[in-house]
């Protein structure tokens, strides 16, 4: 699905749930944010030259976090693109992303993905592709997840430090997040922000009062404690 010009949210199917990568380009450089799970990078690759794109033109690659959904076809992706990719996550999950430490979730697969990561982001930094990326470090779900404001079309890349239903933002998906009060702290970041789409990794796109949906989300949360 389109978001704006050359902006497009990518679904892809696993076992019947759908995730959402987002991929980014101009005239020089196509972004993936997020590599989906292991084996999908057939999915990834007829995604994007779906929408016009070719795969060889895909240079730099965003994770949001260390999770396995997130990282999944980074290998194989590396292996592809090779010195043409560039790697980018936050440095509190780097470790993990490359393998140097146990996936905080999944640290029992014996064989999990992993990839090296180029450079680490920080809160606040500013990446020069499509228009513009802020980075915004989000920390609760694990504690390097980042989300990304993509300045030119005022789009929030939310990654898993929420979900939505239907165009609806729903909250935070308890279960999978490793500090639940650092995650209620890290959506009050999104208030500062001048936000006309959001798209959750679960759930996909929504567009409709984002700022009011995020403030129900807020109090909602704030009631349970």
């Amino acid at each position: 699905m389109e978001i704006a010009k050359g902006i497009e949210m990518l679904q892809l199917d696993f076992h019947g749930s759908f995730i959402h990568p987002i991929l980014l380009w101009d005239h020089e450089t196509a972004v993936l944010i997020d590599a989906g799970y292991l084996g999908q990078i057939e999915d990834l690759r007829v995604a994007i030259e779906k929408v016009g794109v070719s795969f060889d033109k895909l240079k730099v690659v965003i994770l949001t976090h260390q999770d396995i959904d997130h990282i999944g076809s980074l290998p194989e992706i590396v292996q592809e693109c090779g010195s043409n990719i560039k790697v980018y996550a936050h440095d509190l999950d780097k470790p993990y992303i490359q393998g140097d430490l146990p996936l905080l979730k999944d640290g029992h697969l014996e064989n999990p993905p992993k990839g090296k990561v180029d450079e680490t982001l920080n809160d606040g930094q500013e990446l020069p592709y499509c228009g513009g990326i802020r980075i915004i470090h989000t920390p609760g779900h694990t504690p390097g997840h980042i989300s990304l404001y993509l300045k030119q079309c005022k789009t929030l890349i939310a990654g898993d430090s929420m979900y939505s239903v239907n165009g609806i933002i729903e909250g935070i998906h308890d279960p999978t997040v490793l500090d639940i009060k650092e995650a209620r702290l890290s959506l009050k970041k999104y208030l500062d922000l001048d936000i006309e789409s959001v798209v959750c990794y679960h759930g996909g796109l929504s567009r409709e009062n984002i700022n009011v949906q995020i403030q129900k989300v807020i109090s909602d949360l704030n009631h349970l404690t």
